[in-house]
């Protein structure tokens, strides 16, 4: 498989997600703003999840172009991260419909935590199939904001059970620390 395919196949997978959890917003019962109470909830929560998988797509992008070679183990890696990726409408969806309870928050974060390791699994795959001294290798090296991520995500984790709102906060600060994409891999490519 070239790069552009496994990019195509992931920006497609991506694209249904995005599709399946639009599709859990559910049209108001009602004319006035009372009828959009019972929705607020889930639409932040979906919110949170497009922003989530948004980060995933274009530094995804970003790491993909930034790669030369595509071999086996970087198909098995990136399959292993789309599948977090997948689970993120059903766990958006669950915790849309139970704010306040602790484990939807929880198992939301524990998805959020997989799927940072695996992007953290394809992004070591790849530079294995680049070699260490590869422009990704150079680009990425002593990289600190993936890491206090998945910190994040296994602290909050377990302050779900303090407060499910306190897991809530703790992801959109680490997706608001994300929403500038990551410019050492531009830095690194540019002429």
């Amino acid at each position: 498989m070239t790069k552009g395919r496994l990019e195509a196949f992931s920006d497609g997978v991506v694209a249904i997600l995005i599709t399946i959890m639009v599709l859990e917003l559910k049209v108001p019962h009602g004319e006035g703003p009372a009828a959009l109470r019972p929705l607020v909830p889930v639409f932040l929560a979906y919110v949170l999840s497009f922003v989530y998988l948004g980060i995933y797509w274009n530094n995804h992008h970003h790491m993909l172009h930034a790669a030369g070679r595509i071999d086996g183990k970087v198909l098995w890696a990136n399959l292993h991260l789309l599948f977090w990726l997948s689970l993120i409408p059903v766990t958006t969806g669950w915790l849309g419909d139970h704010p306040r309870a602790p484990l939807p928050a929880a198992v939301d974060g524990g998805v959020m935590l997989l799927a940072g390791v695996a992007y953290l699994v394809l992004e070591r795959t790849l530079i294995a199939a680049q070699g260490p001294e590869s422009k990704l290798g150079a680009a990425v090296k002593g990289e600190l904001k993936g890491r206090l991520s998945l910190a994040s995500y296994a602290l909050a984790i377990p302050l779900a059970y303090v407060h499910p709102w306190i897991s809530i906060a703790v992801y959109a600060l680490v997706a608001a620390a994300w929403f500038v994409p990551d410019r050492r891999i531009e830095r690194t490519l540019a002429p």
